[in-house]
C-alpha cells in the first residue's frame, strides 16, 4: 500500500511557496463525511499555516464524490480561484459502483485540469475499508487533505 511507510501530513513549510495571495476553493463530498470533514480540516490547517488568508477560502458541498467534478467545474467557471481541491471518499461495497465512481470521478477532475487554466486537486480517498479511510484522514497515515492542500499551494504557484 501506497502511504505504509509515509505520513500524509508531513511537509517542509520552507518548501512551499507563501499562499497569503491566493485564493482557494474547496468542494467537499457530504457522502461519508466522517472521512470529508477529516480531510476539509487537514486541508485548511494546511492552507492557513502556510499563509492563506480564511477569508480566501471557499468551501462548497456536493452530495458525493461523483458530484466532485461538476462543483469544481462550477466554481472554476464563476469565482476568481487560483486552485480547487475535490474532496471526497469512495468506500469499496459488494458491488462495482465502487469501480464506476472511483473511474468517473479520476477522469472528471483530469478533464478539468485539461481543460481549464487553473488546477483541481484530486483529494478523494477510494479505500477498501472504513479504517483505511479514518487511517487516511487524520489518522496513523496522516491526512491526505494536508498533502492535497500543498499539492494546491504548489500547483497555483506554478510558473509565478
Amino acid at each position: 500500500m501506497a502511504t505504509e511507510n509515509k505520513n500524509l501530513s508531513l511537509y517542509d513549510k520552507t518548501t512551499i511557496p507563501n499562499a497569503k495571495n491566493l485564493r482557494f476553493g474547496i468542494v467537499v463530498s457530504e457522502w461519508n463525511e466522517s472521512i470529508t470533514e477529516g480531510l476539509y480540516q487537514g486541508a485548511i490547517e494546511a492552507l492557513l499555516d502556510c499563509g492563506a488568508k480564511e477569508e480566501n477560502i471557499v468551501r462548497w458541498d456536493v452530495p458525493g464524490s461523483f458530484e466532485l467534478t461538476y462543483g469544481s467545474k462550477k466554481m472554476l467557471q464563476t469565482l476568481q480561484v487560483d486552485a480547487v481541491i475535490a474532496i471526497g471518499s469512495v468506500i469499496q461495497g459488494e458491488t462495482k459502483h465502487f469501480d464506476f465512481v472511483c473511474s468517473a470521478t479520476a477522469q472528471g477532475i483530469k478533464d478539468l485540469n485539461v481543460q481549464y487554466d487553473i488546477p483541481v486537486i484530486f483529494c478523494v480517498l477510494t479505500d477498501n475499508t472504513m479504517q483505511q479511510a479514518i487511517e487516511r484522514s487524520g489518522g496513523k497515515h496522516g491526512n491526505k487533505g494536508t498533502e492535497a492542500a500543498i499539492a494546491a499551494i504548489k500547483m497555483a504557484s506554478l510558473g509565478n
